[in-house]
């Protein structure tokens, strides 16, 4: 028996479906965890297998107790896990959070995380209810503030951060209605 979380959503782009995680995405989440590509996300070259595998419980986790969470996207052409995205509210965030990562360096620069966050931000508006939503970024991780830029996100210095990580920057989303009525 495979077990896996049932319920859940599952959203398509064009080249991807967003699922809820699963234990079979380990051998695709594994190694860009114990990389230094992230460093910004809570992984890095100082970690390890056991970290990963925690990673991903955390994400499975957070669906079954807050009712949503990250999806793994998969391309659709050959249903490969690429990254993680979605809503995401740990107990000790100020604000409801729209996160994403890209696993493989090969798969960035193709667009994948900009059709990913821009279909689970309509969910998390259209679908979760959400009134708002923002991103916290670390101010060196230059691709997602680019990504931030893209979607249509501004810098908001005056809102609360996290209090692991007060360095983090807070990247506002634009408000349902502007993202609903496109």
């Amino acid at each position: 028996m495979t077990p896996c979380l049932i319920n859940t959503p599952v959203l398509t782009t064009e080249r991807l479906t967003l699922r809820a995680p699963q234990a079979a995405d380990f051998d695709a989440i594994a190694p860009f965890i114990t990389s230094d590509r992230a460093r910004f996300v809570g992984g890095g070259a100082d970690k390890d297998i056991g970290h990963a595998w925690r990673i991903l419980a955390i994400f499975a986790g957070h669906w079954q107790l807050r009712g949503f969470g990250i999806f793994v996207a998969e391309d659709r052409r050959d249903g490969r896990p690429i990254g993680s995205f979605g809503p995401w509210f740990p107990g000790d965030w100020p604000e409801h959070e729209l996160g994403w990562t890209i696993w493989n360096a090969a798969d960035e620069g193709h667009g994948y995380a900009q059709e990913a966050a821009l279909a689970v931000r309509r969910h998390a508006y259209a679908d979760l209810g959400w009134a708002t939503a923002v991103s916290y970024i670390d101010p060196r991780n230059d691709r997602s503030r680019h990504l931030a830029q893209r979607l249509g996100c501004t810098l908001d210095a005056g809102a609360p951060r996290p209090d692991r990580d007060p360095a983090l920057e807070v990247w506002r989303h634009p408000a349902p209605s502007e993202v609903l009525a496109a």
